[in-house]
C-alpha cells in the first residue's frame, strides 16, 4: 500500500516554473492527488478484501450470494429510516418488504466509486494538461535560467538583453496567450460545478444538499432526523435472491447484507462535498479577480508594486500603460520565476526603452486615466 502512494506522488509534478495561479494548483495537484488516493483506498478495500457480507441460510453458498447481491445491488425501505431500531426495525431501512416495491431505495452505486473517483481525477487534470499545451514552455523559455541570478556578468547581461529585446518586440501582443489561461480558469470552475451535479446523479439527486444535511442532523436530535451519511451510506441493507427449487418453482430467498466499504466511503464523499464548496467559492473569486484585472489598469498597477517592491512605481505605470493585459500577465508570471533583482532591471529598461520611443510604435492612446479610462487591449 505504501509503495503505491509513494508512485501516487509522481504522478501530479509540481514544477519550479510558476505559470498558474495557487488556486488553479489546488484542482490539478492537491484535487487530483486526493480523489485517486480514495480511488486506491476504495480498490484495495473493494478488491483485497470483502467489501459485502450477506446473512442467509445455507441453501445458498455464501460466495454465490455475496457476488449476486455485489453486482445487482441492494435495497432499504425508505419508509423505515425514521422507526427507533432495536423495536420497530433491527437498522434503519431494513424490515418487511412484502407490498413495498414503491418504497425501495435501491443501492447500486458502490461497485463503481472507485472508478468514479479516477474519472474525476481525469477531469480535474484536464484544465492543467490544456494549458500546458497552449502555454507552451513559453515562461520556462523566456527565464534563461535567470531565477537563480548566480552567473557571470557578462553571462546575466546577455541573458537580459535577449528576454528585453522579446518583450519589446512582442508587446502587446500577448493578450491572446492570457486569455486562453483565464478559459482554463473557467474550465475549472464548470469542471467543479459539474463535478457537484455528477455526483448528485450519482446518488440519486441526495448529494447537492449531503453536506448541509449531516451539519443539520449533527445539531439536531438524532431521534428527530433521518441520518443522511446512513440513508445515502447504509451499513445494512436487503437483498433478494431468486432460484429455482426443487419442484421447479421459483424460491425467493430473503437476505441482510452488512457493506462494511460504505464507512469509508461516506468519510469520502463528506470531504468531498466541503471540499468542492471550497474550491467552488475560491475559483469564482479568482474569476472575480481577473474580470477585474482585464478592465482596470489601475489594479494591474497597484498588483505590480504589491508584489514587486523593488520595481520603481513610475516604471510600472510607463509599461502597463503602453501595454496590454496580456503583456501584463506575462510580465507577472515572469516576476514570480525571475530572481527578484533581475527582474528589476528588466521593468526598468524596458519602461526606459519605452519612455525613450513614444512614438516608434503604437501611440501613447491607452494612457491610465484612473477615474475612467480602461485598456481593454
Amino acid at each position: 500500500m505504501l509503495d503505491i502512494f509513494r508512485g501516487l506522488k509522481s504522478l501530479v509534478k509540481i514544477s519550479h516554473v510558476n505559470t498558474d495561479s495557487p488556486v488553479f494548483r489546488l484542482h490539478y495537484s492537491i484535487t487530483v492527488i486526493i480523489l485517486m488516493s480514495f480511488s486506491l483506498i476504495v480498490t484495495t478495500r473493494q478488491y483485497v478484501g470483502n467489501p459485502i457480507d450477506c446473512v442467509h441460510t445455507k441453501d445458498i453458498p455464501e460466495d454465490v450470494l455475496n457476488t449476486y447481491c455485489w453486482i445487482h445491488s441492494t435495497y432499504a425501505l425508505k419508509s423505515l429510516f425514521l422507526k427507533k431500531v432495536g423495536s420497530e426495525v433491527p437498522y434503519p431501512g431494513v424490515g418487511n418488504s412484502d407490498g413495498k416495491a414503491l418504497d425501495k431505495k435501491i443501492y447500486k452505486y458502490y461497485q463503481w466509486v472507485c472508478f468514479c473517483l479516477f474519472f474525476q481525477a481525469i477531469l480535474f487534470y484536464t484544465p492543467r494538461w490544456l494549458w500546458k499545451s497552449w502555454e507552451g514552455g513559453k515562461i520556462h523559455a523566456l527565464m534563461m535560467d535567470l531565477d537563480i541570478g548566480i552567473c557571470s556578468e557578462i553571462e546575466k547581461k546577455q541573458k537580459k538583453k535577449l528576454l528585453l529585446d522579446y518583450l519589446w518586440d512582442n508587446l502587446r501582443y500577448h493578450n491572446w496567450w492570457a486569455y486562453r489561461y483565464y478559459v482554463c480558469e473557467f474550465l475549472s470552475l464548470c469542471n467543479v460545478i459539474g463535478q457537484m451535479f455528477l455526483m448528485n446523479k450519482f446518488f440519486d439527486g441526495e448529494f447537492m444538499t449531503f453536506g448541509l444535511d449531516v451539519i443539520t442532523h449533527m445539531e439536531a436530535d438524532q431521534e428527530d432526523r433521518m441520518d443522511p451519511m446512513i440513508y445515502i451510506f447504509p451499513r445494512m441493507t436487503k437483498c433478494t435472491f431468486y432460484k429455482y427449487g426443487v419442484s421447479g418453482e421459483v424460491e425467493r430467498h430473503d437476505a441482510i447484507c452488512i457493506l462494511p466499504l460504505n464507512v469509508v466511503n461516506e468519510k469520502i464523499y463528506i470531504f468531498l462535498w466541503f471540499w468542492f464548496i471550497i474550491l467552488t467559492i475560491l475559483t469564482t473569486l479568482t474569476l472575480f479577480y481577473r474580470i477585474i484585472i482585464i478592465f482596470s489598469p489601475r489594479m494591474r498597477v497597484y498588483l505590480l508594486r504589491l508584489r514587486f517592491r523593488l520595481v520603481r512605481r513610475d516604471a510600472i505605470e510607463i509599461i502597463v500603460r503602453r501595454s496590454k493585459m496580456g503583456d501584463w500577465f506575462l510580465l507577472y508570471r515572469l516576476g514570480e520565476n525571475l530572481d527578484s533583482i533581475i527582474f528589476r532591471d528588466v521593468m526598468q529598461d524596458l519602461a526606459n526603452r519605452l519612455h525613450n520611443n513614444q512614438h516608434h510604435r503604437v501611440p501613447d492612446v491607452d494612457k491610465i486615466e484612473y477615474g475612467f479610462g480602461v485598456n481593454l487591449f
